[in-house]
């Protein structure tokens, strides 16, 4: 395919089906009824649900500060903060081009070359991954047994052992094709692979590891929390289990990766993952779409002065290096 084309496309695409989705969930719930929830909301809890979040992107751009400084680099935490919330912004435009954009900020002011940046970036995505997951463990050890009942009610157990077996299986063949091909994407899979590895192996070896540690248990709490206090905003869910906010974070958390930001499929999954518990579908969309306006809102506000200030706060560097 055509690179032109192709790069359209992971544009165009993302941004067609956050569309449709947002189509859709006006289908369920009528924007008149969708304005009436943000008009009942309890905006205290919304606010301190973007407190929380903001807690997590401060505590994010200082973790990073932990990667960096084994590769030589002592970076300006005001420099790793702004890059953070320039990542978010961008993400909303062009899917993971504010991962890119990120380890290229450090490049123009703090002379961090480009492949390190982007591959302590990679090595914390690492880490990110392990919290979900473990978050995912924590949510089925307990409700086992309700999640357990819904999968068998809703799906045949026999298709669910044939369609793992199934997965199971074709990865392994993956693998092995990757294993012994000398393909260039077999090569270029083999890399990505080793530097992954060598990535998450990396967090044990950095000198405040600890420190690192601390921070990655830390913002995962505070998205969890900002999701919790978040919810107490739509009267109509009431006070929800345990369970139903952590499958619906979990869910949510998902969601971001299909859209630029999780437009229209934030909303959606959230509905998804609570309909498992029986709670009604309009005040589910609702939560979603506050949730995902607030911590926008946030974003946008935050990422744009991130981008105005960061050529004002390096001026002096900058006019060094001319």
């Amino acid at each position: 395919m055509n690179p032109k084309i192709s790069k359209s496309l992971k544009i165009i695409l993302p941004l067609l089906l956050g569309v449709f989705l947002v189509w859709y969930s006006l289908s369920k719930v009528s924007l008149d009824q969708l304005i009436s929830y943000f008009q009942k909301a309890d905006y205290s809890w919304i606010f301190l649900g973007m407190v929380l979040g903001l807690l997590s992107h401060l505590s994010r751009a200082y973790r990073w500060l932990f990667m960096l400084e084994p590769l030589g680099f002592k970076v300006k935490f005001g420099n790793s903060m702004m890059a953070v919330f320039s990542t978010y912004l961008i993400n909303y435009t062009i899917p993971r081009a504010g991962e890119v954009a990120r380890a290229t900020i450090l490049t123009n002011y703090e002379r961090v070359p480009f492949e390190k940046g982007f591959g302590t970036i990679v090595a914390e995505r690492i880490a990110d991954l392990i919290m979900l997951m473990l978050i995912m463990a924590i949510t089925l050890f307990l409700h086992f047994d309700f999640i357990y009942g819904f999968l068998i009610e809703k799906f045949n157990p026999l298709n669910i052992l044939i369609a793992f077996v199934a997965l199971g299986f074709l990865a392994l063949l993956f693998f092995k094709y990757v294993k012994k091909s000398d393909s260039k994407i077999a090569v270029r899979i083999k890399v990505f692979i080793s530097g992954l590895i060598e990535g998450a192996f990396s967090i044990f070896k950095m000198k405040k590891k600890w420190p690192f540690v601390f921070h990655t248990v830390f913002i995962w709490v505070m998205y969890v929390l900002m999701f919790y206090v978040t919810s107490l905003s739509v009267e109509d869910l009431g006070m929800l289990s345990l369970g139903a906010v952590l499958t619906a974070f979990i869910a949510g958390s998902f969601s971001i990766a299909a859209t630029n930001g999780g437009v229209g499929s934030y909303p959606l999954a959230i509905y998804a993952a609570l309909s498992i518990f029986n709670i009604a579908e309009a005040p589910s969309i609702a939560l979603g779409w506050i949730m995902w306006a607030s911590q926008t809102l946030m974003v946008i506000i935050c990422g744009g002065l991130s981008l105005i200030y960061l050529p004002i706060y390096n001026r002096n560097k900058t006019q060094k290096q001319v």
